[in-house]
């Protein structure tokens, strides 16, 4: 008891210190006030990692973390061999250079959560999400790590790289012009653990992991069948979610394995609406969670073609159909977009989405000459996104041809990634140091596309479609570059205890230059109860094709808002300058401890700083928008509404400073069975510390832009609880707070009319803090089947409401752009896991 209540102790000195940071940072007047008091608040906690039971087959890759039991035969989790962020091929978690929280299969599904995203999300709190979008921005599943946003995190699978999606994510927001991987695209049922490496490798793995790297290791059973079936749905009775997948094994000769699975997922709309001011009634679903299907496939593979070589594959395919629903038309809003013959009572239009997503990769790995390990693959990825609007009209066309379609073909975009590696390990006993010198060199090709296609006529003509106008030819486009790479690594222990890695790496982009980069990362081991690592590195991520190029127009009942292309008419009229790319500076500082036995302690603290961060900016509103977009083809449908047009650019520089602090705690109770406690926190904190100017000498972020960076995430986010097993029976518990978020939102009620939709003046008002409860309740029917009963926010916590100066036509009554709690309430579920 006395242990426990140590845990209890550390934990009561978390969860005042996650209330202190946010009363300091609320009651400051004066910012600089504000954040001293933030700095001298108490760090944070992150992810736990608990422990599964290992195969036989492959002991090193099936770990368990957060609230997941200890293993039956008493190992732990960060005993676990990891591949990632390390070339060590010995290297543990829990023996880390850098912070590694890892994730296995048992706890994904343990969540309860549909998606893949959502999963992680609930288990790490330096993980964050956009709940819900608006427009094909609601049908991307993408993560964010450190809040930072999700081009900053790489996203890998079995450590090679992942291809992203083809649409951008273009709703207001932190993710506003991002071209995120789609997470939910790689089959649940073909994962066997997820490493998370919470630290900048951008020198290590290339673009894009300034923030962190998500590797996803896929399964390596040679035997038996498993499978889960996930039904839910909130407690207003929407939302109806079912998640189901099979996975099978089998072996092959010479000690070889093929895994084969596939996911199913359908999931119903929910709508959260307000009170819609111009019909006085509940029928506005723009708040909403898009109805969608979903077929994931996957296999992957090896065979030993000797002792000295090795082919390996691995694949994915998914295929996702989705609609989402826009804001409810009258008929009246809007001059020129009544279509009273074909819709007397109104109408809701519909984005739809036909997604494919596909990624293949082959490679060879064994012994090379001199001793060294090789590994030879290459990866074929892409992404395609046809969009369609229908339930709609089109005015211009309807005048023009006397009828007009209700369904428009809008656009197609396109995304490949072609990867080639090859990367040479061996390592070399000096007889100086205290342990291997690990040598690593490789090389790297990648050749990537981007394909923006036109809509049908009838969807652009003048006007276009009522609800988003259709890509013209004009801005239609087909992209490319070659990018390569080359790195050299080199890690060792010098001394008993102290450990140290270099890593450095050279980029060529074919169409923004090149970089140099380098990390120095090192950990020492005072004894067996302390040790303390740290980082320093420098990152680069270039602009993706689709920031380059993309263009889209999107009309609500009252306004319009354009994203131009950077280097398009309307853009350069608005003083776009061409995209260069990000470059960051990081700084880490760890401490770990093991006061006693069952409890680990790991504190991080970092600073990441990012020069020339790229975000749409550049925003104008009224006749120079207007004139913007119709100079890009892309024609404002009315005058008498407001509107905004803005681009990608290379807005500002950063500076983000944050903590992660976990701790876990296994109490054996004897005959009554066992709780792992588990506690984790992220204490996070962005500032601007320079905006740039346009062309026209006119800054290119406004207020509420910089609040997109800045305070659209949580200041930080808790989560603590534990899982207790006796004998068939396990019960799980969750705690997850969710710290405030600032928001600066758009005028549009009961004020001047030249505030309405305006790009200068907005509302500055703070999301308090929130909580919500995760339970579930287990029982081993069987050896071999599992059921579980649980609800997630069984409390039915919801967000603040926006003041109504804010909601948009008096029905956006949650603010949909910050990433804080879910916007839908309660979620109740069963889950059923069988093994054979």
């Amino acid at each position: 008891m006395k242990r426990q209540a140590l845990f209890s102790t550390a934990l009561a000195v978390v969860l005042p210190a996650v209330m202190a940071s946010e009363s300091l940072a609320a009651t400051g007047a004066d910012r600089k006030a504000a954040h001293a008091a933030r700095s001298r608040a108490a760090p944070a906690p992150k992810p736990v990692a608990a422990m599964a039971p290992a195969s036989a087959l492959a002991p090193a890759r099936v770990v368990v973390p957060v609230a997941m039991p200890a293993r039956s035969d008493g190992g732990d989790a960060d005993e676990q061999v990891i591949v990632t962020g390390t070339r060590d091929p010995h290297a543990k978690a829990r023996d880390s250079i850098s912070p590694v929280v890892v994730i296995s299969a048992a706890q994904l599904k343990s969540t309860g959560q549909a998606d893949l995203r959502d999963a992680l999300t609930t288990l790490i709190p330096s993980l964050t999400r956009q709940t819900v979008g608006t427009g094909t921005a609601n049908t991307i599943d993408s993560i964010n790590m450190r809040g930072l946003t999700s081009n900053q995190t790489l996203i890998l699978v079995d450590g090679k790289r992942r291809h992203t999606t083809s649409t951008v994510y273009y709703a207001p927001g932190p993710q506003q012009g991002t071209t995120p991987v789609d997470i939910d695209m790689i089959p649940v049922s073909e994962i066997d653990h997820i490493e998370v490496l919470e630290d900048g490798a951008a020198a290590q793995y290339g673009s894009d992991a300034i923030a962190g790297v998500i590797n996803v290791i896929l399964s390596h059973r040679r035997h038996g069948i498993q499978m889960s079936a996930n039904n839910g749905g909130y407690y207003k009775g929407d939302g109806f979610t079912s998640k189901d997948y099979v996975g099978g094994a089998f072996e092959l000769p010479n000690g070889g394995f093929f895994n084969l699975g596939a996911d199913f997922k359908f999931q119903d709309h929910a709508i959260r609406g307000g009170w819609d001011k111009r019909t006085n009634r509940y029928d506005n679903p723009i708040t909403s969670i898009p109805r969608a299907v979903q077929v994931v496939l996957g296999y992957n593979m090896e065979y030993n073609i000797n002792r000295d070589l090795t082919l390996y594959s691995f694949s994915t395919f998914g295929h996702k159909v989705a609609d989402a629903l826009q804001n409810f038309r009258t008929g009246v809003d809007v001059p020129g977009a009544t279509f009273p013959t074909l819709f007397p009572n109104g109408y809701v239009p519909i984005i739809q989405t036909d997604e494919t997503d596909y990624g293949v990769t082959v490679g060879f790995r064994g012994k090379a000459f001199l001793g060294f390990d090789f590994d030879f693959s290459t990866t074929y990825g892409g992404n395609h996104n046809d969009v369609n609007i229908a339930n709609t009209g089109s005015q211009s066309y309807l005048e023009t041809y006397g009828y007009t379609p209700t369904e428009f073909h809008q656009t197609a975009y396109t995304t490949t990634q072609w990867t080639n590696n090859l990367d040479f390990r061996r390592s070399f006993d000096t007889g100086v140091l205290a342990g291997p010198l690990n040598f690593s060199i490789g090389a790297e090709y990648r050749y990537e596309t981007y394909k923006i296609g036109a809509g049908d006529y009838n969807a652009y003509y003048i006007s276009g479609a009522q609800g988003q106008h259709a890509i013209p030819p004009g801005l239609a486009s087909t992209s490319n570059r070659d990018v390569t790479a080359g790195y050299i690594d080199v890690g060792t222990e010098l001394l008993k205890g102290w450990k140290l890695d270099l890593a450095g790496r050279f980029e060529h982009y074919t169409d923004v230059g090149d970089t140099e980069i380098g990390k120095v990362s090192t950990r020492y081991d005072v004894n067996k109860y302390f040790a303390f690592r740290g980082t320093v590195s420098s990152g680069f991520r270039a602009p993706t094709l689709a920031e380059q190029y993309f263009s889209s127009l999107t009309e609500s009942p009252t306004s319009a808002s354009g994203v131009l292309g950077v280097n398009s008419p309307g853009a350069k009229l608005l003083g776009a300058r061409p995209l260069k790319p990000e470059r960051s500076t990081s700084y880490s500082a760890g401490i770990i401890l093991n006061p006693i036995r069952n409890m680990h302690i790991s504190l991080d603290a970092y600073q990441i700083d990012i020069r020339d961060r790229i975000v749409i900016g550049g925003v104008y509103g009224g006749a120079l928008a207007i004139q913007a977009m119709n100079l890009s083809g892309l024609y404002f449908p009315s005058t008498s509404a407001t509107a905004t047009a803005q681009y990608e650019t290379n807005g500002a520089s950063t500076r983000t400073r944050g903590m992660d602090i976990t701790a876990t705690y296994l109490t054996n109770l004897g005959r009554y069975g066992r709780i792992n406690w588990d506690a984790a926190v992220n204490f996070n904190q962005t500032n601007i510390t320079h905006v740039g100017v346009d062309l026209n000498g006119n800054t290119l972020l406004n207020a509420q832009q910089r609040s997109f960076l800045t305070s659209y995430m949580p200041r930080n986010k808790l989560i603590f609880g534990g899982r207790w097993t006796w004998g068939n029976l396990d019960f799980t518990v969750h705690e997850t707070r969710y710290g405030r978020t600032t928001s600066n939102n758009t005028y549009w009620n009961d004020v001047p009319s030249s505030l309405v939709n305006s790009v200068s003046h907005f509302l500055r008002w703070v999301q308090t803090p929130r909580f919500q409860t995760d339970l579930a309740i287990g029982y081993q029917v069987t050896p071999r089947l599992h059921a579980t009963l649980g609800a997630n926010n069984v409390g039915n916590a919801y967000p603040r409401k926006v003041p109504y100066q804010v909601q948009y036509l008096g029905s956006e009554v949650y603010n949909m752009d910050v990433q804080q709690m879910g916007l839908f309430g309660g979620y109740y579920y069963m889950q059923l896991d069988l093994t054979l």
